[in-house]
């Protein structure tokens, strides 16, 4: 009996890594597509892809398609657009959030729950029914910089920060995880006489190292990837243009697909090299968070 049932456990678990396997050449091979098309001449691209070739790196292999990407589009400009528009966003994001996540739990205020109601209230909204009243609005404000006084953010790079930096979803996150901190270190805290700032910045935010993995990891894909209808619609000028708008631009200039393909590569390969680094803390602060999906 005991040989029986090691080896039904022997075969459910070769099942369950074919399964695994199966789902992850699915995940795996488009991007493998992608990249080995990259590298090859366009006649070659073509004739490979109704064979097993298309996914190996054989024939004419080389990086002509991205020297050729390079030179026909401000890529390297895209790619920094894209990397310090994220960056500010989601270090502007975390301490603004946090910062109100804090205020929502700990700070006892007059309509505390239902002005966070109202906040998550504002998932449920589709940006694409807001995005021409916001952009009306935008094209309005006024703003004061080295070069003095002007109207309107259109062709900017604040224009495509700061209307993201307060979003419903990473405060969500900071109020559900401090509300699992315990009460009697902020009791403790304020009965030393300590501020809400001191409580907050020197109590909260050390104990939150999770919950910051799992906003800014989150915040920062959807920065890089999703951000394409708002720029599209504020940025017309090249200098200010991520690199998702970009792409855009590069498939209106009729380029051969290797290189579309090499445009594509390199937009893709960061931000999976950016989860593979930090896949083990986006999982952890995932479970610990308990958001799914």
């Amino acid at each position: 009996m005991a040989a029986i049932s090691n080896d039904n456990h022997g075969l459910r678990l070769a099942v369950r890594y074919l399964v695994l396997l199966l789902v992850a050449l699915v995940f795996l091979l488009p991007l493998l597509f992608m990249v080995m098309s990259s590298l090859k001449p366009d006649n070659q691209l073509l004739n490979d892809t109704s064979s097993l070739r298309a996914f190996l790196p054989v024939g004419d292999i080389s990086l002509e398609n991205y020297a050729g990407a390079f030179r026909r589009a401000p890529i390297g400009l895209f790619v920094f657009n894209s990397v310090m528009v994220t960056t500010i966003t989601v270090l502007a994001s975390l301490f603004l959030c946090s910062l109100g996540a804090f205020s929502f739990t700990f700070v006892r205020w007059r309509g505390n729950a239902v002005v966070l109601s109202i906040v998550l209230a504002t998932l449920i909204i589709p940006f694409e029914t807001i995005a021409i009243p916001l952009l009306l609005f935008v094209s309005r404000l006024p703003w004061i910089g080295l070069d003095g006084f002007s109207w309107g953010w259109l062709n900017t790079y604040r224009v495509q920060i700061i209307p993201w930096i307060a979003d419903a979803l990473t405060i969500f996150l900071f109020v559900q995880y401090f509300k699992d901190l315990p009460r009697e270190l902020i009791e403790a805290a304020r009965a030393e006489g300590a501020s809400w700032w001191q409580i907050y910045r020197r109590v909260v935010m050390p104990l939150s190292g999770p919950v910051i993995a799992t906003a800014a990891i989150l915040k920062a894909l959807k920065m890089y990837n999703e951000q394409y209808l708002w720029p599209l619609i504020v940025v017309q000028d090249e200098a200010h243009r991520p690199i998702m708008v970009g792409l855009g631009y590069f498939f209106q200039l009729n380029v051969p697909w290797g290189e579309v393909m090499a445009y594509l590569s390199m937009i893709t390969v960061p931000v999976l090299v950016f989860y593979l680094v930090l896949q083990r803390a986006f999982i952890a602060s995932i479970a610990s968070t308990g958001v799914k999906g």
